[in-house]
């Protein structure tokens, strides 16, 4: 098959890349930066002839979107918006205006949408959609809201001959150095990796490995369209996740963090506290049902490998 990538140069973009050539698929990338032979240029707001390879392929895969790793300024949001919106809405114009439109068009999305909640987890079927949440800040709603048009946005576009699907992904950890995992690991390492504001909030999280075999899954399952959760069957409460990463460094202690350091430490590393605080309990009960089998379904399990991988590195 002939994937294109919309938004695939950076982490994940490379290992679907990666993961899909390896399993016989021509994958084409599309980047503001190309710099590889299966990269083409596009600036994810205007037709032009990236269009060419949307035309005639099989699948589309849209990653596009600014890393919400930043402080929520009025600047950063307005590029977090404009890059996952005008993304979205361009590369729908192109899939209906394709001669021979891709079968399948999978669309980035965050389990972020759902609500912040510790008594029941959120899937597809019955979970609460964030934003109106009474023990929320107010400042939260912004994800909700930003997530919520960002799958709006893929919904309307006029492209009758082409499944959607909205990959609501939790966090994705993967082996390489730098991403989140490994963040993870340093402050787990340093001693610091403890329970921040009590440690009750949940964790999604999913295996990089495994995220990868789903969106190969999905592309193949011609059955399933709309919103799917990308994320373990095994969401956990934040002191738990912890405790299972610093299991697998052997480190037994950890400081605990309050909640006004959570948001002096956010400040410091240009992040939001929302990343660290917002009790995400997603689970992936269409996934399940589909029969898609997790090679890494508890997180004590993915810890364990992801460390005797980021060693390997």
């Amino acid at each position: 098959m002939k994937i294109v990538i919309p938004g695939g140069s950076g982490a994940l973009g490379t290992l679907l890349d990666r993961t899909l050539t390896a399993a016989g698929h021509q994958v084409v990338v599309l980047t503001r930066r190309p710099r590889r032979a299966n990269e083409v240029g596009w600036d994810g707001r205007t037709l032009g002839r990236w269009t060419a390879e949307v035309d005639g392929s099989d699948a589309v895969v849209n990653l596009a979107g600014r890393s919400v790793n930043c402080r929520y300024t009025e600047e950063n949001r307005r590029a977090m918006w404009d890059s996952r919106i005008d993304s979205t809405q361009i590369l729908g114009a192109a899939v209906a205006g394709a001669r021979r439109p891709p079968a399948v068009w999978l669309q980035m999305s965050t389990a972020t949408v759902y609500a912040h909640r510790h008594d029941a987890p959120n899937d597809e079927q019955d979970g609460l959609l964030g934003g109106q949440e009474p023990d929320a800040p107010a400042s939260w709603r912004y994800s909700v809201d930003l997530a919520r048009a960002w799958e709006d946005t893929q919904a309307r576009a006029d492209t009758p001959d082409t499944r959607k699907v909205a990959l609501r992904t939790a966090v994705v950890l993967g082996p390489e150095r730098g991403g989140a995992f490994d963040a993870l690991s340093w402050l787990a390492r340093l001693g610091v990796g403890g329970p921040i504001a009590g440690g009750t909030q949940y964790v999604s999280w999913i295996h990089a490995h495994d995220f990868a075999r789903a969106v190969e899954f999905l592309i193949a399952r011609e059955d399933l369209t709309g919103p799917v959760n990308l994320a373990s069957p095994d969401p956990l409460p934040q002191r738990a996740f912890m405790h299972a990463l610093r299991a697998a460094w052997g480190m037994p202690v950890a400081l605990p963090a309050t909640r006004w350091m959570a948001e002096l430490g956010a400040f410091t590393l240009r992040s939001e506290s929302e990343l660290l605080l917002k009790s995400r309990r997603v689970t992936p009960t269409r996934l399940l049902d589909a029969g898609f089998v997790f090679d890494h379904p508890s997180w004590a399990g993915a810890a364990r490998t992801l460390v005797r991988q980021l060693r390997g590195h």
